[in-house]
């Protein structure tokens, strides 16, 4: 007689996996690195009001860039892009050199955001992992410098870039741009948490250099940080109107000062206004596109940490 197989043992599950099955109808998927919340018809709503919300104000830009100063002017305004853009663009061209301003501005947020991402990184590794006397003390300092408005530096400044013959040049907003006290700061606590200690000593031990730790090691683990302070950086750069109307004459402007020949007569023309508006606001999405997925990750990466 054959004899009867014995029953297979019954299959334990683990808690995680109980919460997983029990909680598929609410939303709850079992994923490789762990449980993951899918969210209901109400986080959908609120994220795509988010959304809404956030993105008005481009589209509004756009809408009044394509309309007509009159179309502006009625109640309920227009809500859908018109026929103007060209016509608005063509009127932003000559009513203002953009094209120089938009270069102009691309080199200096640019060579601005390079200095500052590379001069706070290596003076935030610098308080992050290398002993050197007095380095609370300068790190104090050059965060108490955060603390001074921008507008008490003005005056001493301009008068060093007259001294200096920088007037309506370029460097004369560029070079006291290339470091800030945020981004060194930013970049410490970035890569305290990021960097670890042996992956240092490591290095030492294979007789690598400083400079040799820093290209080869620290730069490819600050990478995300580089690229959140690069685009916090170009942002501020592009946008700033003070120092730039200041130190620059409207033969040499940029964007933000070139905005401000627009629109001029007695009653602003509010549509080329906001053309010249769109125009300024496109590199700096594009910058975003370009590094947007570093930030992420690098938001990611904190986030587990954490």
């Amino acid at each position: 007689m054959t004899a009867l197989a014995a029953p297979p043992p019954p299959v334990r599950e683990s808690a995680p996996e109980r919460v997983t099955r029990r909680g598929r109808g609410r939303g709850l998927r079992r994923s490789g690195a762990g449980r993951t919340l899918r969210g209901g018809k109400l986080v959908y709503a609120v994220l795509v009001l988010a959304v809404l919300v956030s993105a008005f104000p481009f589209y509004w830009t756009l809408v009044a860039a394509s309309r007509s100063n009159a179309d502006l002017a009625k109640v309920p305004p227009a809500l859908l892009p018109g026929p103007n853009l060209a016509h608005n663009i063509q009127a932003v061209t000559q009513e203002a050199d953009i094209g120089t301003a938009l270069l102009n501005s691309l080199i200096v947020s640019g060579s601005i955001t390079l200095g500052t991402v590379l001069c706070c990184t290596l003076a935030g590794f610098a308080f992050a992992k290398l002993r050197f006397r007095g380095r609370g003390a300068l790190l104090a300092i050059t965060v108490g410098t955060m603390m001074i408005p921008p507008q008490l530096g003005v005056i001493p400044l301009f008068m060093l870039i007259a001294k200096l013959q920088w007037v309506n040049q370029l460097q004369a907003v560029i070079l006291p741009g290339l470091v800030s006290a945020f981004g060194v700061f930013f970049m410490r606590q970035y890569l305290v948490q990021s960097l670890p200690d042996e992956l240092i000593e490591a290095a030492r031990v294979d007789d690598a250099s400083t400079g040799r730790i820093f290209w080869s090691i620290v730069i490819p683990i600050a990478r995300p940080g580089m690229a959140v302070l690069g685009l916090l950086t170009f942002m501020t750069a592009w946008n700033d109107f003070f120092w730039p109307v200041v130190a620059l004459s409207s033969s040499e402007p940029t964007v933000q000062v070139a905005l401000r020949q627009l629109g001029g007569g007695y009653v602003n023309d509010q549509s080329v206004i906001m053309a010249g508006t769109l125009l300024g606001t496109l590199p700096v999405l594009l910058v975003f596109g370009l590094l947007g997925r570093q930030i992420v990750g690098g938001i990611m990466q904190g986030a587990v940490k954490g």
